[in-house]
């Protein structure tokens, strides 16, 4: 028959084995959040810096977009007078 003490002797092991093992999972997952927090700090100054590109070439093509219509006004300002001079000559 077992006693108190040789089934503490079996059971403290094996306790001891699924502990270790235990911590060794949490250790491991710990570090895997750890590394995908990681990845998120990473994505969001990205995508922060992103965005910011975004407005500045957004601005820039705005303010292109009004010079080639001013341009455009110029060119067939010039147009109409050059037309208009031949019709004068």
């Amino acid at each position: 028959m077992i006693d108190s003490a040789d089934t503490r002797d079996y059971i403290d092991p094996m306790a001891e084995n699924m502990n270790s093992t235990f911590e060794h999972e949490l250790k491991r997952l710990e570090k895997r959040v750890d590394a995908l927090v990681r990845v998120c700090d990473q994505l969001q100054d990205e995508n922060r810096s992103l965005k910011q590109r975004q407005d500045v070439l957004t601005s820039e093509r705005a303010n292109l977009l009004q010079k080639n219509e001013q341009v455009r006004a110029r060119v067939e300002a010039m147009i109409g007078r050059l037309k208009a001079m031949e019709q004068g000559s």
